[in-house]
């Protein structure tokens, strides 16, 4: 850990300043929404727009990287990120907010993909895992922190705008200022998504339907939070739950991954997550409950989506793995778009008012613990000794992250071989 510490201090640094910045502004925007007396279906197209930016990003970044350097295009997109910061309490309008959400979106998939490719280049074999693990915990640490920045000045003003942008402006300094060797950038093509489908059905459905869900959490908390009458301090609270949830629980539900049959564990998370979203909705208006709802939700939902990778690996070749994160972070982004819109919707006064926020996350955590019965009738499960490892990685990530944690999954697994080999 101290090896890859001092060797990725710097790039870990400015992720950490990164994440800050962006989760202030996903928080503040729900805030200063319900300031603004933007109703909850124009504050979910504005989430909603935040996911559009970052797939399209996602896409369209590796070519910038192969035209103008890594260099160029990490300064560049984090310049237009601080930019939007400050002119969101300028123009406090939906359709503008949307606008600037997209460009956001946009620059911080194309920030994460740089910064992804510099880790990926720093780690080594036998390190991997770890720079891995550390990059996932800089991302949580980063969102839950910047939830008590919420607190230092008053949401209807300009100050807690004007800190998120200086954050993002400082947090390139000490990546642009350390970083000497400039990776190689190679992205793999992606499977056709029908291949993905045939190869894993639950893995696609199940990442889908988990892009609705983390687009809620991360975007819609802090409307439903806003809606309900929580005070400011009640909101940071409540929004950094989630988070916390996802931190702790994470390496448990990894380690228990690794040990039985990952469908039963899919049903079993799936099912503890939808309980949480059923206890908000009930028993909301009680804030303990609340926060025991956030820390449920977030605690499932975060490990799930490195479940079903892991799962999706199961069946996967080595030379697939690769190709197959590609299509996975594309449908993770289909319902990442979709899902704001849904609950945006539902939380309507003339549908389930705020209730609605936890009824959808319900309803999808629902669905996909009985499509994961479902799936587990119809095929035979893979024996435990012969599955892959387990590889944590934050919804937040890209397809570079999740090369990554492929590449991590193969070389234990092969090391797990190799030991066998020398044993018998």
């Amino acid at each position: 850990m101290i090896q890859v510490l001092a060797g990725a201090w710097a790039l870990l640094l400015g992720m950490l300043l990164l994440m800050v910045g962006n989760g202030l502004q996903g928080t503040l925007l729900g805030v200063r929404g319900e300031i603004e007396g933007f109703s909850a279906f124009e504050m979910s197209l504005v989430i909603s727009a935040y996911f559009i930016g970052f797939l399209g990003g996602s896409r369209l970044t590796p070519e910038l990287i192969r035209r103008v350097g890594h260099v160029r295009v990490f300064a560049a997109l984090a310049s237009f990120i601080s930019a939007v910061m400050i002119l969101y309490p300028v123009f406090a309008d939906p359709i503008l907010w949307t606008l600037g959400r997209v460009v956001i979106g946009f620059c911080f998939s194309g920030v994460y993909v740089t910064a992804e490719s510099w880790l990926n280049n720093a780690a080594s074999n036998e390190n991997r895992g770890k720079a891995l693990s550390l990059y996932m915990i800089v991302q949580m640490v980063g969102i839950v922190s910047a939830q008590g920045l919420m607190l230092v000045a008053d949401p209807a003003g300009y100050n807690t705008f004007v800190i998120a942008s200086v954050l993002i402006s400082i947090s390139f300094a000490p990546i642009l200022l350390s970083i000497t060797p400039t990776p190689a950038f190679e992205t793999t093509k992606p499977m056709t998504l029908m291949q993905l489908f045939e190869a894993s059905p639950l893995g696609c459905v199940g990442m889908f339907l988990l892009g609705g869900i983390f687009s809620a959490q991360f975007g819609m908390a802090a409307v439903y939070a806003s809606a309900v009458g929580l005070t400011l301090v009640e909101i940071s609270t409540f929004v950094a739950t989630f988070y916390i949830g996802a931190t702790l629980l994470q390496y448990p539900i990894g380690w228990i991954s690794d040990r039985m049959d990952r469908r039963v564990l899919i049903l079993v998370v799936s099912g503890i997550g939808g309980a949480g979203a059923l206890l908000g909705m009930m028993l909301g208006g009680d804030y303990a409950y609340l926060l025991a709802a956030a820390f449920f939700i977030g605690g499932m939902t975060n490990p799930l989506y490195s479940l079903l990778i892991a799962y999706t690996n199961d069946y996967l070749d080595y030379d697939d793995m690769a190709a197959a994160s590609g299509g996975l972070v594309f449908i993770n982004g289909l319902g990442a778009i979709a899902g704001p819109l849904i609950v945006g919707w539902m939380m309507g006064d003339a549908v389930f008012g705020p209730s609605g926020f936890f009824l959808f996350i319900a309803c999808l955590l629902g669905l996909l613990a009985a499509y994961a019965a479902y799936r587990a009738t119809q095929r035979a499960a893979i024996p435990v000794e012969e599955t892959g490892a387990f590889a944590p990685v934050a919804p937040t990530a890209t397809a570079v992250a999740h090369e990554i944690a492929q590449e991590y999954a193969i070389e234990v697994e092969q090391e797990e071989n190799d030991d066998e080999q020398q044993t018998a």
